[in-house]
Formats: structure tokens, C-alpha cells, sequence
């Protein structure tokens, strides 16, 4: 399907990074007739949402869903690219708090069960006095503080972000608590804590959706629908330069160049401040310089005798153990291709580039996810293997100030004649996979085509006020984690 050869001199869309955003936008504009290409710097197309085999398993890189409420037109689209091989599956997730497990998603009768009763009653008054609380929307400690009260925020949220971003809850900006805040599920569980266990209500478990085959299966498929709609796929391209002109773009890379109308680019949008021309001010690139990503390295432990636990994902928030979240990709599924004698765990360890874990050899790194599972109480691990993973650029971190430094790169890449940022790594958000479909379906919706597409005087370019209306959409959606 990739192709090493030859390319074609010019195209009416060249996108830049084959994860879920671009090859969304590239299977929808070549549907449409528009010749299009795909550059991707890695071997393999999905980028953080392929799938690769560990003893015999398919795994993700990290824990990967789709949520259940994805929208109707991008959900009929990827049934009919997997037909029943994209599952509705019950989440059976466990969150450790106060030295208990608690069912995950929150539920208030679990929370009521087995959280210390002073914990319970402390989350559910601060929830209930979140209103009244005089507002702290300065730093992302302060917004959650607010809304969900000290006891839940000292208990979860607080050490996750210490955990997740490297920061204190003081140090990072409230943006991604308000989201957070928005989907209401953290409030609404703990202020209906004590109404609920009384009242012995059942909730029934959030469901998700995920292919039989792994989450990679989504961007292999969206690969193939792009390749038989007419789009050119060429992986191992990292893009050299790219040369934002009035009559286009023009795109060189180990290999080969390209001239396109327009350009999509879902690469990060630090990277594309240094292959871009014109290029960013000194001023420019000097405020960027402060951007920082998160790391994550993905240990994955091949466990002998069948699988390890029944549920999908336990998370992690205490400060004792650098792991974040533990997985069993089996679990997300049900396949009966998956081998019955073994499964594998995925630890995740977010750290910094170069520090002492991410220098940490893979052995090591196996112990202490080990180490990890003794301590928890859960049940051991046969070790039958280990597999590491290092993501230097997992996700942005929203420190306070990140805007100021972000907005001259920002506004630089919106003035680059015909190219288009978009995508998790492409705008610097943390968004969930099902935004980044969304983002690259509107994306393509908003490309204009002006003639008949099989005239070689047609025209495509984009429309920047739909654009610009989709990107606000993008700035009100919910977090939900993958």
C-alpha cells in the first residue's frame, strides 16, 4: 500500500503525518476526487493509534478507545470500514484511591462501598459546595479544588497531574481542568454519593468502542479506504521542507517533492516551525522554545497462563508508583484469535526526555512495573517477556504561561499561505481520538473545490470561515480520556 518509488509533480492535497487526523482527511478529500498524498515520517502508518504484535497479541500504544456517544456520521463511517469487527464493549476499569479499588468509570455506589467513609462524605460536600465556592480559575489546582472540593482533588486529581505532567496542579493552567469539569462525570459522582448508596441504585457501566483486531485496526483501515479512493500513501518521509508560496505548496523530502494546492499538516506544530519556510521570527522561536511535551515509556509485559485479570485498565493516580495506568489490551476485546495460554500488561510511565526512568534500561523498567503489581495486591505476573516502548513527544503540557508562548507559533502558521494545522500534535492540544477524527473529517469538508475536479484548471482551496467555526467547536468539546 505505502509506496518508495516515484510520486506525482503536483497534487490538490499533500498531508503531512499518517495518524488518525490525516488519514481521515486524506480518505475523505480522495473520496471526493481530489488527488491527494500522504507523507509519513515513520515506517508505519497510525502513528500514537497503531497496533503492533507482543507474543503473539496485538497491542496499542497505551491504553486506546473510542467513546460510545461518537458522533453518528463518523460512527456510520468507520462501521462501514469495519463492519462488526468495531465492538460495543462495557469499560471494566478500576481507579486506586485512599488504598482501595474503586470501579471506573466512577460510580457513586462504589465510592460509597469502599472509600473511607471520611473521604466519601468530604468528596460529596465539596462537590455539593463547588457553586458556592468562591471561583480560583487561575491554575488548574484552583478550578478543580472548586468544583470538586479539596478531599477528591488531594485524593486523585492532584497527584495524577504531579503524576501525568511533571507539575503541580499549582504550576499548570486551568484549561484542562475546565474541560475536565465539563463532562461533569468527576462532580456528578461524588455529589450524589450518599443519595445514590442509600437509595441502592445501579449504574450501569459506560460502554466504549474498540476493533476486534486492536485499535491500529482503525488507521489501517482508514489507510486502505484512502489508498482505494485514489490517495498516494509513502511512509519513512520525514519532510525536509516545506515552501509556503501564493501558488501553492511545495513539499521536498528524502526521496522525492511534491507541488499541492493545499497542505495539511498534523505533524507537531514545533516541527513544523523548523521545516517551514518562511520561517517562524528569532522571537517567535525563542517564546516556543518553552513548550514542552510529556514522555511516556509503554512497558509491556508478557504474562504466561492466561489472562492476568478480567478488567481492561486500572489507574494509578498515587505518587508511590510512576506507573499511571495498567492495561490489558486482551480485555478491550473479544477475538478469538487472541492466544489462550498468555496476555500481555501495558505499564505506562509518563517522564521526562532524558531523565533517569527514560534512561532506564528495559529490565529495570520491568522490575518496577513488577514491583508495582506486588505492592497493589494484584495478582502476579509470569513473566514471559518484556517490550519497551519510548514516546518522546506523548502529549503537550499545559503549564501556566503556555498560551503566551504558543500564540506567536500559532499565529505564524495561520499566515503560512494554503497549509492547515491540525490534530493533537499539529495545534499543541491534548485532545482525545475522537476529536482528532473529527478534526480531520472537517477539515477535508472544508476544502473548495472551484471546476470540475477532472479538469486540470480546477481549483482547491480552503474555507477559512468554516474552518475557523470548526476550530471553535474544537475549543468547547469535553475531555474524555481514551
Amino acid at each position: 500500500m505505502a509506496e518508495q518509488g516515484v510520486q506525482p509533480q503536483s497534487v490538490d492535497l499533500v498531508v503531512l503525518g499518517a495518524g488518525i487526523s490525516g488519514l481521515t482527511a486524506a480518505r475523505r478529500a480522495a473520496a471526493r476526487g481530489l488527488s491527494v498524498l500522504v507523507l509519513e515520517p515513520e515506517e508505519q502508518v497510525g502513528g500514537r493509534s497503531a497496533s503492533f504484535d507482543v507474543a503473539g497479541v496485538q497491542v496499542d500504544v497505551g491504553a486506546r478507545r473510542l467513546p460510545s456517544t461518537l458522533d453518528p456520521d463518523v460512527l456510520e463511517h468507520l462501521r462501514g470500514l469495519l463492519g462488526d469487527d468495531l465492538q460495543t464493549r462495557p469499560q471494566r476499569g478500576r481507579l486506586r484511591v485512599a488504598g482501595q479499588w474503586i470501579s471506573y468509570p466512577l460510580r457513586a455506589s462504589d465510592l460509597a462501598a469502599r472509600m473511607p467513609r471520611r473521604l466519601t462524605l468530604s468528596a460529596a460536600r465539596g462537590a455539593a459546595r463547588g457553586p458556592a465556592r468562591r471561583r480560583h480559575d487561575d491554575t488548574y489546582q484552583g478550578v478543580l479544588r472548586s468544583g470538586l472540593g479539596p478531599a477528591l482533588y488531594d485524593a486523585v486529581f492532584g497527584p495524577f497531574a504531579r503524576k501525568l505532567y511533571g507539575l503541580e496542579g499549582a504550576q499548570l493552567d486551568p484549561e484542562q481542568a475546565h474541560r475536565l469539569l465539563a463532562s461533569e462525570r468527576p462532580t456528578r459522582s461524588a455529589g450524589q454519593v450518599l443519595r445514590r448508596s442509600r437509595n441502592r441504585e445501579v449504574v450501569s457501566p459506560a460502554a466504549f468502542l474498540y476493533p476486534r483486531g486492536g485499535f491500529g485496526q482503525i488507521p489501517a483501515a482508514l489507510a486502505q479506504a484512502a489508498a482505494d479512493s485514489g490517495a498516494r500513501l509513502v511512509t519513512g518521509a520525514p519532510v525536509r521542507t516545506l515552501h509556503a508560496r501564493t501558488d501553492g505548496v511545495r513539499v521536498i523530502w528524502d526521496g522525492g517533492e511534491v507541488h499541492a494546492a493545499q497542505a495539511f499538516s498534523t505533524v507537531p506544530l514545533t516541527d513544523l516551525g523548523r521545516v517551514a519556510r518562511p520561517a517562524p521570527s528569532a522571537q517567535v522561536v525563542q517564546e516556543a522554545a518553552g513548550l514542552t511535551y510529556r514522555s511516556m515509556l509503554l512497558v509491556y509485559l508478557v504474562h504466561e497462563g492466561g489472562r492476568w485479570t478480567s478488567y481492561d485498565t486500572h489507574y494509578l493516580p498515587s505518587l508511590d508508583t510512576p506507573v499511571a495506568r495498567l492495561s490489558e489490551p486482551a480485555n478491550f476485546r473479544t477475538n478469538p484469535e487472541d492466544p489462550a495460554d498468555r496476555t500481555v500488561l501495558c505499564a505506562e510511565i509518563p517522564c521526562t526526555l532524558g531523565d533517569d526512568l527514560w534512561e532506564s534500561p528495559d529490565d529495570v523498567l520491568a522490575e518496577t512495573v513488577v514491583a508495582t503489581i506486588a505492592a497493589l495486591g494484584l495478582p502476579p505476573v509470569r513473566l514471559g517477556g518484556v517490550r519497551v516502548r519510548r514516546l518522546p513527544k506523548a502529549y503537550p503540557v499545559y503549564a501556566l504561561g503556555y498560551h503566551q508562548r504558543l500564540s506567536g507559533l500559532s499565529a505564524w502558521a495561520e499566515r503560512l499561505a494554503h497549509v492547515t494545522a491540525f490534530g493533537r500534535l499539529g495545534l499543541f492540544v491534548q485532545d482525545d481520538t475522537h476529536h482528532a477524527l473529527r478534526m480531520g473529517w472537517d477539515a477535508a469538508d472544508c476544502l473548495q473545490l472551484d471546476g470540475d475536479v477532472a479538469s486540470p484548471d480546477h481549483v482547491v482551496s480552503l474555507d477559512h470561515v468554516a474552518w475557523q467555526a470548526a476550530r471553535d467547536r474544537f475549543r468547547q468539546h469535553e475531555t474524555q480520556q481514551d
